[in-house]
Protein backbone atom coordinates (compact mmCIF):
# COMPACT_ATOMS: atom_id res chain seq x y z
CA UNK A 1 0.00 0.00 0.00
CA UNK A 2 2.87 2.30 0.49
CA UNK A 3 4.69 2.30 -2.94
CA UNK A 4 0.89 3.21 -4.33
CA UNK A 5 0.66 5.98 -1.77
CA UNK A 6 4.28 7.12 -3.01
CA UNK A 7 3.26 6.91 -6.44
CA UNK A 8 0.15 9.13 -6.03
CA UNK A 9 2.31 11.59 -3.99
CA UNK A 10 4.97 11.54 -6.92
CA UNK A 11 1.80 12.67 -9.38
CA UNK A 12 1.08 15.27 -6.73
CA UNK A 13 4.59 16.74 -6.86
CA UNK A 14 4.03 16.58 -10.71
CA UNK A 15 1.22 18.59 -9.91
CA UNK A 16 2.50 20.92 -8.15
CA UNK A 17 5.42 21.60 -10.76
CA UNK A 18 3.71 22.24 -13.26
CA UNK A 19 1.37 24.48 -11.55
CA UNK A 20 3.63 26.67 -10.45
CA UNK A 21 4.26 27.97 -14.20
CA UNK A 22 0.20 28.65 -13.88
CA UNK A 23 0.74 30.77 -10.80
CA UNK A 24 2.79 33.31 -12.04
CA UNK A 25 4.97 33.57 -9.74
CA UNK A 26 2.20 33.41 -7.16
CA UNK A 27 0.14 36.34 -8.48
CA UNK A 28 -2.87 33.95 -10.33
CA UNK A 29 -5.35 33.16 -6.92
CA UNK A 30 -7.02 29.95 -8.44
CA UNK A 31 -4.00 28.59 -9.95
CA UNK A 32 -1.74 29.25 -6.61
CA UNK A 33 -4.11 27.73 -4.40
CA UNK A 34 -4.54 24.54 -6.48
CA UNK A 35 -0.55 24.74 -6.54
CA UNK A 36 0.04 24.86 -3.01
CA UNK A 37 -2.95 22.31 -2.39
CA UNK A 38 -0.74 19.51 -4.05
CA UNK A 39 2.28 20.68 -2.46
CA UNK A 40 0.56 19.89 0.87
CA UNK A 41 -1.01 16.54 -0.57
CA UNK A 42 2.42 15.19 -2.18
CA UNK A 43 4.62 16.04 1.34
CA UNK A 44 1.40 14.55 3.86
CA UNK A 45 1.76 11.60 1.61
CA UNK A 46 5.14 11.18 1.04
CA UNK A 47 5.50 11.27 5.27
CA UNK A 48 3.06 8.81 5.55
CA UNK A 49 4.77 6.47 3.35
CA UNK A 50 7.82 6.86 5.11
CA UNK A 51 6.47 5.50 8.25
CA UNK A 52 6.91 2.31 5.98
CA UNK A 53 9.27 2.83 3.29
CA UNK A 54 13.23 4.12 4.14
CA UNK A 55 13.41 7.36 3.84
CA UNK A 56 16.26 7.79 1.54
CA UNK A 57 14.03 5.35 -0.55
CA UNK A 58 10.90 6.98 -0.45
CA UNK A 59 12.21 10.47 -1.06
CA UNK A 60 14.30 9.55 -4.42
CA UNK A 61 11.31 8.06 -5.70
CA UNK A 62 9.26 10.63 -4.92
CA UNK A 63 11.67 13.45 -6.74
CA UNK A 64 12.03 11.03 -9.10
CA UNK A 65 8.62 10.19 -10.53
CA UNK A 66 7.98 14.45 -9.86
CA UNK A 67 11.25 15.08 -11.78
CA UNK A 68 10.34 12.43 -14.76
CA UNK A 69 6.85 13.75 -14.87
CA UNK A 70 7.47 17.07 -14.71
CA UNK A 71 9.57 17.00 -17.95
CA UNK A 72 7.30 14.39 -19.67
CA UNK A 73 4.59 17.00 -19.31
CA UNK A 74 7.00 19.92 -20.07
CA UNK A 75 7.45 18.45 -23.28
CA UNK A 76 3.92 18.00 -24.14
CA UNK A 77 2.22 21.32 -22.52
CA UNK A 78 5.35 23.56 -22.92
CA UNK A 79 6.40 22.77 -26.09
CA UNK A 80 10.12 22.02 -24.29
CA UNK A 81 12.57 19.92 -26.16
CA UNK A 82 12.17 16.24 -26.35
CA UNK A 83 15.90 15.48 -27.63
CA UNK A 84 16.88 11.65 -27.40
CA UNK A 85 19.45 12.86 -24.77
CA UNK A 86 16.91 14.73 -22.74
CA UNK A 87 14.46 11.51 -22.24
CA UNK A 88 17.64 9.21 -22.26
CA UNK A 89 18.20 11.02 -18.88
CA UNK A 90 14.69 10.68 -17.91
CA UNK A 91 15.12 6.91 -18.55
CA UNK A 92 17.49 6.52 -16.60
CA UNK A 93 15.65 8.14 -13.77
CA UNK A 94 12.75 5.71 -14.16
CA UNK A 95 15.18 3.12 -14.07
CA UNK A 96 16.56 4.27 -11.00
CA UNK A 97 12.97 4.34 -9.64
CA UNK A 98 12.42 0.68 -10.75
CA UNK A 99 15.87 -0.48 -9.07
CA UNK A 100 14.89 1.18 -5.84
CA UNK A 101 11.62 -0.58 -5.70
CA UNK A 102 13.23 -3.83 -6.43
CA UNK A 103 15.86 -3.21 -3.61
CA UNK A 104 13.61 -1.88 -0.90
Amino acid sequence: MAWIVLVVAGLFEVAWAIGLKYTDGFSRFWPSAATLAAMVVSVVLLGWTMRTLPVGTAYAVWTGIGAAGTVLLGVMLFNEPATLARLGCVALIVAGIVGLKLTA
